[in-house]
């Protein structure tokens, strides 16, 4: 469990614009300029992730969110983690994997048997997290490495 208090609770609209910022954020660290029109989600989580029958969470420390994660569902059994994302200042403590371990808990709470995940190939930081949670890799290509687990 992540060193600090930390509350892993459901997406609310009141949470839109931290969250957008937290996203790009982070997005902006990996690839640099982030052309935010290719992340429309992002700009109305409610309307893509909860309206759309996903879930997306966010852990908040105090007052601050400092994490997000969604599960999208693919299927009836399979579903896939999108938008993982902790605050910079807050990596490293735990919060990484207990968004994880809260979206598997509503995979498995759903129904679903499998979870995948898709992220960078040169994302060695994420890559780590998500095999440290039990994923393994099933493919790779020029861009990105595919991660799945069994529930």
């Amino acid at each position: 469990m992540p060193s600090e208090n930390i509350r892993i609770r459901p997406f609310e609209a009141r949470d839109q614009a931290a969250v957008r910022r937290l996203i790009l954020a982070g997005l902006g660290e990996h690839v640099g300029n982030v052309d935010e029109s290719r992340n429309p989600d992002v700009d109305d989580i409610l309307a893509h992730y909860p309206g759309e029958g996903h879930v997306f969470v966010v852990a908040e420390s105090g007052n601050e969110i400092v994490g997000s994660g969604a599960l999208k569902v693919l299927g009836k059994e399979t579903g896939r983690l999108v938008r993982m994302s902790v605050s910079r200042g807050h990596r490293r403590t735990g919060i990484g994997r207990a968004l994880v371990a809260d979206l598997l808990d509503r995979a498995g709470a759903a129904g679903m048997k499998q979870v995948l995940v898709e992220t960078n190939k040169d994302w060695a930081d994420a890559i780590g997290l998500y095999a440290a949670c039990g994923f393994s890799q099933y493919s790779r290509d020029s861009v990105s490495v595919y991660l799945s687990r069994q529930i």
